[in-house]
């Protein structure tokens, strides 16, 4: 069926002419005028800024009144290697039916570094069927048959996946379309798949290609659903991008920060302790306490009061601030006083989730009144939300506790906890306080992703008047601290609202004056930043810095978000010097994002090997032999003294096999001693990555590692790479 709503276009191009077409024209019909070579490389087309196919009627996507920009993308446009694996996983999707039998398509959406499809299928893919996968994509691509895009109304969709016996298609367009009236799919050959796509005009495009590994996964990410096979791959316009990209990952496995933390002694996450719960172990808390000191001692000299917060509240404090029930899948379960509190609130759960049939909720009536609880006002027969506010009721005249998930409620009770004076203002509160999010266990990531992180988090309470020199002022910190460990290469999110969704609280006119405020310091600071529309926090908008490590990767870790909503909610207020009294507007801020986070990114950064200023141990102290060992634990005094972080190796056997471990091990300095630098006083230095430094009193050597200390000198032997994986997130582009 045909989806051609505008019967001519006028098309404007890069360099400013328009030129008037038949609505059925296509951007690749337009490139063709222009010339047959620009043609062969156009991949796809952005009309409006909205990525579509190449091959599509611009009738079909041009506004109402029939004008349209149009931009022809090549493999020179960042935006087309999306354009590409998204056609790499259908390609991919193609090899695996043709080479499996019964295999059920779920989705395959593009990541940062590549794509991944899912599947339902009878047989077990594991990383040995790879080779006569590739083997089955490259006949495909050696092809080069085109994509075709068709539309169909929602009947005939859902009976053409019926008959392709595609039922998890089918689900989803009983389930996941709304009302949405027509749906669009996208052909291959004989492989048909439901896709709102782009794709690239034929397959041949993919110019490289590679399976990269196969997990286990969920129908729609819900652990109570079908489970799946997930393969993922990558690919590239250019084979030596890709070479440049496997070797890019074998240096990211290399510094597995999970693995680097076992092998130095830094963290470990223990099943008995609980997943997801970080424990530090001495080494590791030695990087900690460095930078919380670093950031602590900042912090102070730029206004900052530090304050605690305990790590529970009660409920009641969580739901004024949105936070409960907002973000109840990813909290842990509310803590009662009784046994039947959380039965009540399991009750609550299924009652929204809409699943309780009557038997099981006579069954749960009856089981609340063993416990004493008589809910005469609950009927069975009343509506979903009737339901929950007797249950609700209850909850509220009992005592509910939750862990901590966020610490900015507790903050906006401390500001509450006495008047405020516009003279007090800006606030600046900060606290590093751990917080506790129930991520899935197939989140869990090392120190990445956690259940329980600890945050340099800050709110700043200000006025309207103060916004954007605080805002200026956090954003300047948070590069501040990130340059102090080296990372300078970064760029900023700016985080907006998504207009048309209902999941943001406070006023649009709020929303407009946050977004105005920050996009405005931005501009005026020089950074370099993009806008995403829907990545706004619910309570505002915010600038997330995207920092790259030393290969590429890049990492989201500092953020500033604007807020005019909680302190709304929360009725804060100061006096004005109006006598009047005022709602103050929060920032929040955390440089770091999370300890357990930031630290784990700085292991995989410097491969373990950390600078100075932040080295678990700065100086191994290393006798020739046991005759100088006193020797040694003098030089080794003197330098504790000092601040440094100092170990003896007292071991037996010869200097260099110390001097070896000492390298393996990965600590800054060796201070090499032996009868004749006990005689002189001296010490025998070795920088871990220039060597020998010479022999020198043991005051100087204290001079030399404490002004590398001070200074914060970072100095390490990198690897670099033009090619950026980022470290998660994905987007898809599928129904």
């Amino acid at each position: 069926m045909s989806t051609a709503s505008v019967q001519h276009v006028d098309v404007q191009l890069p360099d400013g002419t328009t030129h008037s077409h038949s609505g059925d024209t296509t951007a690749m019909d337009i490139a063709r005028g222009i010339s047959d070579g620009l043609a062969r490389s156009v991949v796809a087309a952005e009309v409006d800024g909205k990525i579509v196919d190449s091959f599509r009627p611009l009738g079909e996507v041009a506004g109402a009144d029939g004008t349209l920009a149009l931009k022809l993308l090549t493999s020179r446009d960042s935006s087309a290697l999306d354009v590409l694996r998204h056609s790499a996983a259908h390609v991919m999707a193609r090899a695996i039916m043709r080479l499996y039998q019964g295999v059920s398509l779920a989705f395959g959406p593009t990541t940062s570094g590549g794509f991944y499809y899912d599947f339902d299928l009878p047989e077990k893919i594991s990383e040995d069927d790879f080779p006569k996968i590739e083997a089955e994509i490259k006949k495909i691509i050696k092809e080069k048959e085109p994509f075709e895009r068709f539309v169909l109304d929602r009947d005939e969709a859902r009976k053409l996946c019926d008959d392709l016996d595609q039922d998890l298609k089918v689900e989803h367009i009983d389930t996941g379309l709304g009302d949405q009236a027509t749906v669009s799919f996208y052909r291959q050959g004989e492989f048909v798949d439901l896709c709102r796509g782009p794709h690239i005009p034929h397959a041949g495009m993919i110019k490289a290609i590679k399976l990269l590994s196969v997990a286990g996964a969920y129908w729609k990410g819900d652990a109570a659903g079908r489970q799946l096979q997930r393969v993922y791959g990558t690919a590239f316009f250019d084979k030596k991008e890709l070479a440049a990209y496997l070797e890019q990952l074998e240096e990211a496995r290399r510094r597995d920060h999970r693995v680097l933390g076992k092998q130095h002694g830094l963290f470990a996450i223990n099943p008995e302790v609980g997943q997801g719960l970080c424990l530090w172990l001495p080494k590791g808390a030695r990087v900690r306490v460095a930078l919380e000191d670093f950031l602590r001692k900042e912090l102070l000299s730029r206004g900052y009061d530090p304050v605690y917060s305990p790590h529970i509240g009660r409920v009641e404090l969580y739901e004024t601030s949105g936070h409960f029930p907002y973000y109840r899948d990813s909290q842990f379960a509310p803590l009662f006083g009784t046994e039947v509190g959380g039965l009540l609130d399991a009750w609550s759960s299924r009652l929204n989730e809409g699943n309780l049939s009557g038997d099981d909720e006579e069954k749960l009536m009856a089981a609340a009144e063993v416990f004493g609880v008589k809910l005469p006002q609950y009927k069975a027969s009343a509506s979903a939300d009737a339901k929950q506010k007797v249950l609700h009721d209850w909850q509220l005249t009992h005592e509910r506790y939750l862990l901590k998930p966020m610490n900015c409620p507790h903050h906006c009770q401390i500001f509450a906890a006495q008047p405020r004076s516009y003279r007090q203002l800006p606030l600046r509160l900060f606290e590093f306080g751990t917080v506790y999010r129930h991520e899935q266990t197939g989140e869990l990531n090392g120190m990445m992703r956690v259940r329980g992180l600890t945050q340099d988090d800050a709110h700043i309470f200000c006025t309207a008047e103060q916004v954007e020199e605080e805002f200026r002022a956090t954003i300047e910190l948070t590069k501040f601290v990130l340059e102090s460990v080296g990372l300078d290469d970064y760029r900023v999110q700016l985080s907006l609202r998504d207009p048309d969704s209902s999941k943001y609280v406070g006023s649009e006119a709020n929303w407009d004056h946050a977004e105005s405020a920050l996009r405005g310091v931005l501009q005026h600071s020089g950074l370099e930043f993009n806008e995403e529309p829907g990545e706004a926090a619910f309570y505002g908008p915010k600038a997330d810095f995207m920092v790259r490590d030393c290969i590429g990767r890049s990492w989201q870790l500092g953020t500033v978000q604007l807020d005019y909503n909680l302190p709304q909610r929360f009725k804060l207020e100061y006096k004005g010097n109006d006598n009047a009294t005022h709602q103050p507007v929060m920032i929040h801020r955390a440089p770091f994002g999370s300890l357990e986070r930031f630290t784990g990114m700085l292991i995989e950064h410097f491969a373990g090997a950390f600078p100075m200023w932040l080295s678990p141990e700065q100086v191994r102290v290393l006798p020739l032999s046991d005759k100088s060992l006193d020797y040694a634990v003098a030089v080794a005094k003197q330098l504790d003294e000092a601040g440094l972080k100092v170990t003896v190796d007292s071991h037996d056997g010869k200097v260099q096999a110390k001097i070896r471990n000492a390298q393996l091990d990965l600590v800054n300095y060796m201070a090499v001693v032996g009868p004749k630098e006990a005689e002189s006083g001296h010490v025998a230095l070795r920088d871990r990555i220039d060597g020998d430094l010479g022999s020198m009193p043991v005051a100087e050597a204290i001079a030399r590692l404490t002004d590398e200390i001070k200074n914060r000198t970072v100095r390490q032997a990198v690897r670099s790479s033009s090619v950026s994986v980022a470290e998660s997130g994905e987007t898809s582009h599928e129904y």
